[in-house]
This record gives C-alpha cells, sequence and structure tokens, in this order.
C-alpha cells in the first residue's frame, strides 16, 4: 500500500498547476489532501476511473477541507472526530482497512503572532485522544499537515523561527510527546541525519530555489506497524502547490 499525503494549497488553483500530473506520478493507493478550500470534488479524470473521492469540505467556504483519493474501496468511511468545534473546520477523514486506521488530518496553523496557537493544542489533544482509541482496535496512520516542524533538522532557519507559528516550543512539545507514546515519523525514521529534507517552502524570496523550507507534513504511524514500513521520502517533482507530498509504503 502506497500512502501519500500533500496539502495542495486550495485544489482549483493546484489542478491549473498540475495536480493531476502529480497524482499519475506518485501513482498512491491512499492520497490524502489537505486545505482542499473545494465543497465539492473535482470530476475524475478517465485514466483515474479506478479511483474514488472521499471528502470533507467543512462549514466555511474557502477555507481549510479535507479530501482522500482512494484506489479502490475501504471497509469504511468516517468524517471528523465527533468533536464540533473541530469538525466544523472540516479537518479530518478516517478510512478503515483491514489491518489499520488511514487517518488523513490538517492540522490549524497558530497563525502568525499565534492567535490560535490555544486552538491548535486543544486539536492536538483531541486528535490524540481520537488516535489512541482507533489504535485500540488495530493498527493507525497519521497522515497530513501537521503544520510543525518538529527539529531543527526540520527547518531551514531554525533560530529565526522560534516564536512563529509551527515551530513555537509548545507545538514541538506537543509532537514530541506524542511520538514517545509509541507512534513512528516515517520519513524521519529512515532518514534520521538527512539534512534539507524539506516539504513547504514560501512563496516568496525564492525560498524553494534557496531551499528554505519547513517539513511540516508527515505520515506517522504506530509501532505495530513499524515491521511493515517499506520506504518513506518526500516526493519534489511538483509544483502544484506550496507544499509537496510525503510518502510512505507498507506491505499491508
Amino acid at each position: 500500500m502506497k500512502l501519500a499525503s500533500w496539502n495542495v494549497n486550495g485544489l482549483r488553483a493546484a489542478i491549473k498547476k498540475g495536480f493531476w500530473e502529480t497524482v499519475r506520478g506518485l501513482e498512491a493507493d491512499v492520497l490524502g489532501l489537505q486545505e482542499t478550500r473545494a465543497e465539492e470534488p473535482p470530476p475524475l479524470p478517465l485514466e483515474f476511473a479506478e479511483y474514488r473521492w472521499y471528502w470533507n469540505p467543512g462549514q466555511r467556504k474557502g477555507y481549510a477541507g479535507v479530501g482522500v483519493l482512494v484506489r479502490g474501496e475501504p471497509l469504511s468511511v468516517a468524517y471528523g472526530m465527533g468533536r464540533d468545534e473541530f469538525d466544523e473546520e472540516g479537518r479530518v477523514i478516517t478510512l478503515e482497512y483491514e489491518h489499520y486506521y488511514v487517518v488523513n488530518a490538517y492540522f490549524p496553523n497558530a497563525g502568525r503572532g499565534l492567535p490560535r496557537l490555544g486552538y491548535k493544542l486543544a486539536f492536538n489533544k483531541a486528535i490524540e485522544e481520537y488516535l489512541e482509541g482507533l489504535r485500540r482496535k488495530k493498527g493507525v496512520v497519521l497522515m497530513g499537515d501537521l503544520n510543525v516542524a518538529h527539529r531543527e533538522i526540520d527547518i531551514a532557519r531554525p533560530k529565526q523561527n522560534v516564536k512563529n507559528a509551527g515551530f513555537t516550543p509548545e507545538e514541538r512539545a506537543w509532537l514530541d510527546q506524542f511520538l514517545k507514546k509509541g507512534w513512528i515519523d516515517t520519513f524521519r525514521h529512515l532518514h534520521p541525519n538527512e539534512t534539507g529534507a524539506y516539504t513547504w517552502w514560501s512563496y516568496r524570496f525564492n525560498a524553494r530555489e534557496k531551499n528554505i523550507g519547513w517539513r511540516l507534513d508527515y505520515i506517522i504511524i504506530s509501532e505495530d506497524l513499524l515491521p511493515h514500513l517499506q520506504d518513506a521520502y518526500i516526493y519534489y517533482e511538483t509544483y502544484a502547490s506550496d507544499h509537496v507530498p510525503a510518502v510512505a509504503v507498507l506491505d499491508v
């Protein structure tokens, strides 16, 4: 099973910049999208007829939203976490497969000046509880834009960003403690010392060309799935968004 996670920064705009070419290149069985910002999914081109959409746009038009493009059909699909204050923004879709759940999530951004830091930390706590509930049943894959660079190796300019959204001590501390509870960051597990490995770059100041980036996008697995992890990497061959996809391959 090849899983990919991608913040498309507005799906309509991404389609104009090569979205379907990227889907073709990824060849993913499950492609989780974040920040879709669309009420409905686009029609599937004929070559992707074996895929189907699952969609959670949230209540506010043109904001947030998640979708999953799936080859075949999961056992079941659930939308949200059962928490209205988060579910109204369309941030979570869960697919159930035989051996594990796949949770596609778009974590809140704390915002410039951190006005939503409290909301984000509350979301983090809520989704952790949700994931732990799923893990009591079977393995879990969490994919998504977590809107945090975990360690200094995951950001080009750590010292300049320590007080900025996505690199605050509070956000990083949450991810630290979460992973210590038996969750595996697939990319960093297989590439523990790789530097310059980012998934997001600002559109300003030629940041991508200079590789001044952040690793904000993750595929995290419960530790029971670790023996099944075959590969994890960042897919750089696209410019359809300011993010690029994170990819992981499991043998189940």
